[in-house]
């Protein structure tokens, strides 16, 4: 059970994620925070230290958030071809429908971090890393039990399939076309079936 001061920090993130997620660091204020929240200031200063450390704490709420949902539909899947098709499947018009408001929270803070803020620009890039390891490792799954090809490289791969979709996604976010982020998804499918042979 958790206590009050651990409810209201959870309350905090919670709050605060989508703030951060949709205007960037910079663009979200203290004052913002205590608006979606209802707190004073006291409020938020007697749970963080500062505004850096509710947003690490708001990236890392919302990525586990956007984890927790793909995994879902990913884990139940028990061949690589299926989870793969399940990540696309995902990303289906996420711009219009994402898990978290204001879109992709690693793109959105690896974009907003870049080298103004390192701090946050660690925090996506261990949670970049981590996709990438788990796309690896299905891909590997998939050449293991003959389901790719042999020769694929793994890591080359995950990094198309992963930059693609997200590349996609900033593309439809900014021309307000959900469709260009589903065809990129597509060709993603297509892409499976000519160069893994699935």
């Amino acid at each position: 059970m958790a206590t009050k001061a651990e409810r209201t920090k959870e309350y905090i993130i919670e709050k605060a994620a989508p703030l951060f997620n949709k205007k960037g660091y910079a663009g979200t204020s203290m004052n913002d925070i205590m608006e979606a929240t209802g707190l004073a200031k006291g409020g938020l200063y007697g749970n963080f230290k500062n505004k850096d450390e509710i947003a690490a704490a708001a990236f890392s709420y919302s990525y586990q958030r956007l984890k927790e949902d793909l995994g879902s539909r990913v884990g139940p899947k028990k061949t690589a071809t299926e989870k793969l098709h399940a990540i696309l499947q995902y990303y289906r018009n996420y711009t219009i429908n994402p898990p978290i408001e204001g879109g992709c929270p690693l793109m959105n803070t690896g974009l907003d971090a870049d080298d103004s803020y390192p701090f946050l620009k660690k925090k996506a890039k261990e949670a970049l890393l981590e996709m990438l390891h788990t796309l690896q490792r299905i891909i590997k799954k998939g050449v293991d039990n003959g389901e790719f090809r042999s020769d694929l490289d793994i890591r080359r791969e995950a990094e198309i399939f992963y930059a693609q979709i997200e590349g996609a996604i900033m593309m439809a976010k900014v021309s307000d076309e959900v469709s260009l982020l589903n065809r990129m998804l597509d060709n993603l499918k297509e892409r499976m079936k000519e160069v893994y042979r699935v």
